[in-house]
């Protein structure tokens, strides 16, 4: 049963990727925005900020207003791919470091903490409850069901069988809800650096001061 699903894992993640990247795809149908202007700076640079000062957050006025929710959500993502990790290791399989794996499990235990508390904040905050979604609870809830299933497979492999199917769902879900914004936020950030770097504008030029 563990072989037929692990199996399912791998094709879930092939017919997820195939989505995406046709989602990714379809953006091309607008067509190519024309420029006029001439450039005023470098596309490259404008990407390498994107990646890296411009996700402090200190450099976005969204994140810098709310620090706990970003370091929070810091941790969230740190959790995530902290149990896609270990989910890969079951699926290939391959031996993982049994100190690594403590690493994972702390990685992933604050991950759901977090996640849980940011869904909580959604659920109990009025303006964050009145601009949600059911798609935003479902990310949300699915993506900590797959966490706790993963910490707890470190302990127990005998629930192996759920994670496995668990992970297939979530997977499928993938390219359908928010949660392919996993995939999107690489190609938006790249388009993001590009534009601003060529008009000059990414990354900020630091003012001298006397």
């Amino acid at each position: 049963m563990q072989t037929f699903l692990r199996y399912g894992v791998i094709l879930s993640f092939f017919i997820s990727l195939i989505s995406l990247a046709i989602l990714i795809l379809k953006t091309f149908s607008f067509g190519k925005r024309a420029f006029y202007a001439e450039p005023q700076g470098k596309g490259r640079k404008g990407i390498l900020y994107a990646f890296t000062r411009g996700m402090m957050p200190w450099e976005k006025e969204s994140a810098r207003k709310h620090l706990m929710t970003y370091i929070a959500g810091v941790f969230y993502h740190s959790g995530i791919f902290s149990a896609m990790l270990y989910i890969f290791s079951l699926v290939v399989p391959f031996n993982i470091n049994i100190y690594f794996i403590y690493l994972l499990r702390i990685l992933m235990g604050i991950g759901i903490v977090c996640g849980l508390g940011l869904l909580l904040k959604r659920i109990f905050l009025p303006f964050m409850s009145k601009i949600s979604c059911l798609d935003d609870y479902a990310a949300n809830i699915l993506v900590d069901i797959a966490l706790i299933l993963a910490f707890a497979v470190t302990f127990n492999q005998n629930i192996r069988t759920l994670l496995f199917l668990v992970t297939i769902f979530l997977l499928l879900y993938l390219p359908l809800g928010k949660i392919r914004h996993c995939f999107f936020f690489f190609y938006t950030r790249i388009l993001f650096g590009v534009f601003f770097g060529r008009r000059g504008v990414l990354p900020q030029r630091r003012l001298l001061r006397f």
